[in-house]
């Protein structure tokens, strides 16, 4: 079994870290019974996330660009015979 986000969140060191926000963002949040430090931890941890899926994908694309073709005709498994024979 894996540990949820919160779980996790237990068993590892934190940091702390500030957030400035407008004075009346921060009167809004007072008025409700929320754990903004969780709210925010999950906030970073998916955007993290997104930036590392979109880095993947854009390795994705630009190996596909970048990716030449076989020419007609073109056999690897001889040509990897070839170079293996003159090695021997």
């Amino acid at each position: 079994m894996t540990a949820t986000n919160g779980e996790a969140d237990k068993l590892q060191k934190m940091t702390r870290t500030s957030v400035t926000i407008p004075s009346s963002l921060k009167k809004e949040m007072e008025k409700m019974d929320v754990n903004w430090s969780a709210v925010v931890r999950e906030a970073i941890r998916r955007r993290l996330e997104y930036g590392r899926d979109r880095d993947l994908s854009e390795a994705v694309l630009l190996n596909e660009r970048l990716r030449r073709k076989a020419p007609e005709g073109w056999d690897s498994a001889r040509v990897i015979r070839s170079w293996r024979s003159r090695r021997s």
